[in-house]
Parts: structure tokens; sequence; C-alpha cells
């Protein structure tokens, strides 16, 4: 990790900036969201108003599960599912219940690199696996694995943040197979799952929570909006006792009652369902101009994976590249991308970097490419 990394907000006017991955405000679904609280509020009880289920509540959770039964395409049951309020605080909690200071955490090489935070904030000590492809590469997994004994390790199995690959279904099995043999807990960050342009990815290791130790992690930040601040884990029923014995969940009751309630109502309306689609098409259309104008104003310079989802390209040069450095630059061209060192738990991969292109529209993709490369060739 290069120094500290902080939440890269909206830009400022004029700047295209590839380095914040959040969604554009076109796709913010304001009407949305109120015609799907008015629906709830209609017919709402005071005990909705209430601290609600530990677990979350039911009827949001039924809801919830039916939809992903739809978009995963396997039996998931409601009671396997814990309402959260979002992934960064999922896996805190995660972290904060099954973690002590001291204890080790496996990570993909690259990964999420606000993750680190999280980890260092408990004291855990990082330890990388490389990734291909394919995914973690489970063979060096295991090699780690014969050396060190983690509590946890972190993956983002499909349409990594930042490489853009997805995690293999063989690989996903043997995943869980290593996780009970030599018992750590997996903490699977599948926010992209459900974001496919091309064909879905693997079946989520949700699916696979009966045959590990797997939490898997969701969240509506990237299928509806951020500022709902509202996720989900799903397990197995032994780590789901767990869950439901911490203090917190003890004290405060659901994690987010009132926004389940909402969201809840946006299910069973059809309306998440619609917006999905519409924000696959949307990124499909994204996804096209920034690999256009990648070829055509970097070309040969970098490589990189066409993602088939989520909200990143992963950009890799030759080892002479500095992105550290061209990012220190990238101001000048009223442009910006996230350097590859930031996501390298080791303070590594300084050639290469990540680009988001769910910030901007088309058009604005373009323009912001061209600056890129013209910043690119300022440097030979």
């Amino acid at each position: 990790m290069n120094g500290k990394v902080t939440f890269d907000s909206a830009p400022p006017p004029g700047t295209i900036n590839f380095g914040v991955g959040q969604p554009s405000a076109d796709l913010l679904p304001v009407e949305l969201i109120q015609t799907a609280s008015a629906d709830f509020l209609k017919n709402a009880e005071p005990e909705d108003l209430n601290y609600g289920e530990r677990q979350g509540d039911a009827g949001f959770r039924s809801s919830l599960a039916t939809f992903l039964e739809q978009e995963y395409g396997v039996q998931t049951p409601a009671d396997s599912l814990f309402v959260t309020a979002g992934n960064s605080q999922a896996l805190d909690f995660i972290c904060a219940l099954f973690t002590r200071p001291g204890d080790t955490v496996i990570v993909e090489e690259p990964s999420y690199f606000l993750a680190f935070r999280i980890f260092q904030d408990h004291g855990l000590r990082i330890v990388s696996v490389p990734t291909d492809e394919n995914g973690m590469i489970i063979d060096a997994l295991e090699e780690v694995l014969n050396r060190t004994k983690p509590s946890l390790l972190y993956t983002i199995p499909s349409f990594h943040n930042p490489g853009g690959h997805s995690m293999s279904a063989d690989r996903r099995i043997r995943l869980a197979e290593l996780s009970l043999e030599h018992e750590f807990l997996i903490a699977a960050d599948e926010v992209y799952q459900l974001l496919w342009y091309d064909r879905p990815p693997p079946p989520a290791l949700g699916s696979l929570a009966d045959r590990g130790n797997i939490l898997s992690m969701g969240t509506f930040s990237k299928i509806l909006a951020p500022g709902l601040r509202l996720g989900w884990i799903q397990t197995s029923s032994g780590w789901m006792e767990r869950l439901l014995d911490s203090g917190a969940i003890n004290s405060g009751g659901s994690l987010n009652q009132f926004t389940s309630l909402v969201v809840r109502n946006a299910i069973n309306l059809g309306l998440q369902t619609a917006f999905l689609l519409h924000l696959r098409e949307t990124y499909r259309r994204r996804v096209e101009a920034m690999d256009t104008a990648l070829n055509k104003h970097i070309g040969s310079r970098a490589h990189w994976l066409r993602p088939g989802g989520g909200y990143f390209f992963w950009l890799v040069f030759d080892e002479g590249m500095d992105t550290m450095a061209l990012r220190a630059r990238a101001d000048d061209f009223k442009t910006g991308f996230q350097p590859g060192a930031n996501s390298s738990s080791q303070g590594a991969l300084n050639n290469c970097l990540r680009l988001s292109f769910a910030h901007y529209a088309e058009h604005d993709i373009r323009e912001g490419i061209e600056r890129l490369g013209r910043l690119i060739r300022s440097q030979s």
C-alpha cells in the first residue's frame, strides 16, 4: 500500500477523473425511491419504525430472497440472509466479530484498496495471493496456507475490483473446500455479481454457504443507490447464529430497518428488476465506449481485459511506467485514475492503473481517455 488512501469523491467540474468508482448522477433513481417510499408509507405500521428484527425485517428478507433466486438462478433461503448497512460496514463488522489484532487476512493481489484500511483498523496482518484471468490462483493460495494460518480470506469473486476478471466455478468450489480444511472464514465481496453485461458470472460464493466457511456480502449500492447504505450477508445457519449473537445486534436490532422496508417495496413493485436491467444496458454502452477509446488512444502501450461486468478496467504497462508519478500530473490534463500501487497490499503494481467507467456517459469517457492518452504520451 502506498501511503494513506481515502475515498475519492466526485471530481471538480471540467475534470474527468476515472478514479471515481461510483455511479453518475443520472443513475441515481430519485423517482424510483420516491415511488417505493410512498408505497411503503401509505401502509406503514408504527412497529415499522421500531428497532426491527436482529436479522432484518422478515418481509424484506423474503422479497430479497425471491429477487436473488431470480437473478442467481439458485435457491436462496430468506433465513440465510442478514441485513447490513452496506458492504463496508459488513466487512468491518465481520472483522470485529471474527478476528483479533495480529491475525492474518489473505487478500488477492491486486485488491480493493479501501478494504486494506479496514484490515489495518483491526490490526490484521495482510498476506497476498496472486490472481490471473480466472481469479485468485488456488495453487498459490495452497502454498500460502501451508505456511500461514489465516483467520480470514477476503475475495472479490465476480468482476473483480480492480482486475475486472471473475473467479472460475472450479476455483470457487475449491476455495470453499479449503476454508473447511484450513479453518478460515471467507469474506466474499460480491457487490458486482449482478452487474454483468455479456453473460452472468459463475454462481455467487453465497450459493456455496453450506459447503464452506462463507460470509457472502451483497449491497444495493451498486444496483440501486449508494446512499441507501443497505446490504446483506448470505451465510449458513451456524455462522448466522454467530452474527446474531453480536452485542451490537442484540442492542440495536436491525442494522437498517427503515431503508430495508422502502427497498422491499421497490422489489415487490418490480422497480428493482427494471432498474437493474437499465443499469446493465447503460454500463454495457460505457464499457464499449471505454474499450474503443483505449484502443484508439492507448493502444499497444498497455494491455487490459475488457470487463464483462462490474465497474473497472485494469491497465498493465511495461515495468518502466510509474503510474503514481503519472497521477501527479493528471490534473494538468484534467483527467485522473487510481494508480496500481493503491491496489497492492505489497506496494507493488506501480506499472498498472485502474479506470472506472461508471461515473461518466460515453461522450465524457471518450474525451477523458483522449486526455489520458495525451498524458501518457507526454511521459515518452
